[in-house]
C-alpha cells in the first residue's frame, strides 16, 4: 500500500453528547445540520460524520426519517463523503443503531469496537437553566451508561451492512478495542484497508495524552501493519492539539461540534466550519496537503458517491 501523502479532515457535525443548551452553534434542526455540514465541506472537510436529531427539540435520534431531509440536501450541495453514525444512542440496541446506515447505504459509517462506560454526566452541573426539558436528565443519567458494543453486536453490524459495501470508521476508545478489531479481522468480518479512529479523552476511555496516541499508533502498527489508515479524535480541549500531533505523525484528523464545542480555550466555536478552517490551517502550516473528497475515496477505497441510497 502506497504511503499516504494527504490529510483527510473529517467533521462530526452534531453527535449525541452535547445538547442545545450547551451552545447556540450546535445544529439540531434538519436545516441547521444540512447548512453546517455543507459549510464544513466548503471549509475543507472531505468526510462528514453525521448523527440525526429530533427537529423540534434536538434530542438524539436514530430514526431514518430524521436523516432523510438533510442527507438529500448535503448530497445535492457537496461532493463530500457521508459517514453515518451507528452509535447514535447510548441505550438502544445495535439493530436500532444500524437502521439509518442500512436504509441509506452511505459510503462510510462508524462502528464502535468495544463496550465502555461512556459518560458525560459532569456536564449536568454546569447549567442552571435548560432550553428543553429532556436535556438535564439525559446528561445526568449518562453516569449509569454502559455503551454496549459486544462481539455479537459488532458481528451483527458487519454482516447486516456487508451487502452495502460500506467502509467502517472503526472507533477505538482504548487499546483493547484494537485487539477486538484484530480478532474481528482474523475471523473475516472486515477487509483491509481498514480505517481507525483513535478516540481520546472520553470519560470511560483512554485519556487525551500524546503518549496514549503514540501507544495506540504503535499497537495498530503491530497488529495491522500496512493494512490500515488512521485518524484521531481529541475530545474537548484536546481536539486541536491532538489533531496537530496526528498531522505531524502522518495521520488524519477529525474535528466538529460533536467532539468539542470550543474553538480555543474558553471560547465557543461559531460553527463546525470554523473548526474545520482552523484545523486546515494547522495541517497546511505543518507542510501537509488536505485531501479532497475524491482523494479521500481513493485513499480509503470507498465505493463512490454514486452508489449511496439517498
Amino acid at each position: 500500500m502506497a504511503r499516504q501523502t494527504k490529510t483527510i479532515i473529517t467533521c462530526a457535525v452534531t453527535g449525541a453528547i452535547h445538547t442545545p443548551t450547551m451552545s447556540d452553534a450546535l445544529p439540531y434542526t434538519y436545516d441547521d445540520i444540512a447548512t453546517q455540514a455543507i459549510e464544513a465541506s466548503e471549509a475543507g472537510a472531505s468526510i462528514l460524520h453525521l448523527h440525526a436529531r429530533n427537529n423540534q427539540d434536538g434530542r438524539p435520534s436514530v430514526d431514518p426519517d430524521d436523516f432523510a431531509p438533510f442527507l438529500q440536501r448535503i448530497k445535492q450541495a457537496t461532493n463530500a463523503v457521508v459517514n453515518i453514525s451507528t452509535g447514535g444512542s447510548l441505550t438502544l440496541s445495535i439493530q436500532d443503531r444500524i437502521k439509518p446506515a442500512k436504509t441509506f447505504s452511505p459510503e462510510m459509517c462508524s462502528l464502535n469496537m468495544g463496550s465502555l462506560n461512556f459518560s458525560f454526566h459532569p456536564l449536568a452541573g454546569r447549567y442552571e437553566e435548560w432550553k428543553f426539558d429532556w436535556e438535564k436528565d439525559y446528561v445526568a443519567r449518562s453516569e449509569g451508561n454502559i455503551f454496549r458494543n459486544t462481539f455479537h453486536d459488532i458481528r451483527e453490524a458487519a454482516e447486516t451492512l456487508a451487502p452495502h459495501d460500506i467502509k467502517f470508521e472503526h472507533e477505538c476508545y482504548d487499546v483493547g478495542h484494537l485487539y477486538n478489531l484484530k480478532f474481528c479481522m482474523d475471523i473475516g468480518l472486515f477487509r483491509p484497508p481498514i480505517f481507525l479512529q483513535f478516540v481520546l479523552g472520553i470519560l470511560g476511555g483512554i485519556g487525551a495524552d500524546i503518549d496514549n496516541l503514540i501507544f495506540m499508533k504503535r499497537t495498530a502498527d503491530r497488529l495491522f501493519g500496512e493494512d490500515y489508515r488512521w485518524s484521531v479524535l481529541g475530545a474537548g480541549g484536546a481536539q486541536m492539539p491532538l489533531a496537530a500531533a496526528a498531522a505531524q505523525m502522518g495521520g488524519n484528523v477529525r474535528v466538529g461540534l460533536e467532539d468539542s464545542l470550543y474553538i480555543s480555550r474558553g471560547k465557543l466555536a461559531e460553527s463546525n466550519a470554523q473548526q474545520v478552517a482552523k484545523v486546515r490551517r494547522i495541517v497546511e502550516e505543518l507542510g501537509s496537503e488536505v485531501a479532497t473528497p475524491d482523494e479521500a475515496r481513493e485513499i480509503l477505497e470507498l465505493k463512490g458517491g454514486d452508489n449511496v441510497g439517498f
